[in-house]
């Protein structure tokens, strides 16, 4: 019996082109830091993705923050955790910069209430790369907010990220869910549905933002546009229920 429905943030609740979030993102991360830290660009995008890899590959031993920080460490000497503060003060003001590339779909709001509102435990399931602030700063672009959520990952709260199922695992851990009791709700083929379905969960790819790196078939996925699901939640018995 279904009782538990994750989300994806990133081109799932949140409409965007990923490809341009980087780039902005990138730009406004480089514009602040490059001359702080006496860094080229490229040095520290290079070193940003080597530390985001570090978390991707994080095997539960660790939360994904220290992961991220003793990458960074190692890149560029105990001096850089000086710069911690100013990491956190980046998501709350430069980082804004990237609603101009992210967009909003009014069935999002709405699918969250009609799951909340039959009974279903929610769980913001972004992939916990990105610090508390940020990921809530998106959440409210997209009209809804943690109090809709049961759990909303983070990379200080969680030491696994996509696609290993072991986060999906680890996401059922914390809300004591079984994965039969649970759905999965993304854009991304693997990150979201195959990673999910490894883990034993229900899913349901959202089209609107699809990212389907290998060319995957989806003629067996459930899967349509978020106002699809929309519909699709509004025909959902209420939670637990067969």
């Amino acid at each position: 019996m279904l009782k538990y429905v994750f989300f994806d943030l990133d081109g799932t609740l949140l409409p965007m082109d990923q490809e341009a979030f980087v780039k902005v993102y990138f730009t406004e991360l480089t514009g602040k830091f490059c001359p702080m830290l006496k860094l080229k660009d490229e040095q520290l995008i290079k070193g940003i993705w080597k530390s985001t890899n570090a978390m991707i590959k994080n095997d539960g031993s660790e939360p994904n923050i220290k992961a991220f920080w003793k990458s960074m460490t190692k890149l560029y000497g105990k001096g850089i955790l000086n710069y911690v503060k100013e990491f956190d003060s980046f998501y709350q003001n430069e980082f804004f910069e990237t609603k101009k590339v992210s967009g909003y779909n009014p069935n999002v709001p709405e699918a969250i209430k009609t799951l909340r509102r039959k009974g279903y435990t929610l769980a913001a399931a972004a992939n916990p790369i990105f610090p508390e602030i940020a990921i809530a700063t998106r959440m409210k672009w997209a009209g809804v907010g943690k109090e809709d959520f049961a759990l909303v990952t983070t990379y200080e709260n969680s030491s696994t990220c996509k696609p290993n199922p072991a986060y999906y695992e680890e996401i059922m851990g914390k809300l004591k869910a079984e994965p039969d009791q649970c759905m999965m709700v993304g854009n991304d083929v693997d990150e979201d549905i195959l990673a999910a379905k490894a883990a034993g969960m229900k899913t349901y790819l959202v089209t609107d933002c699809l990212i389907n790196k290998n060319e995957t078939d989806l003629r067996d996925f459930k899967s349509g546009s978020m106002r699809d699901f929309l519909t699709y939640a509004r025909t959902m018995p209420d939670a637990g229920k067969r």
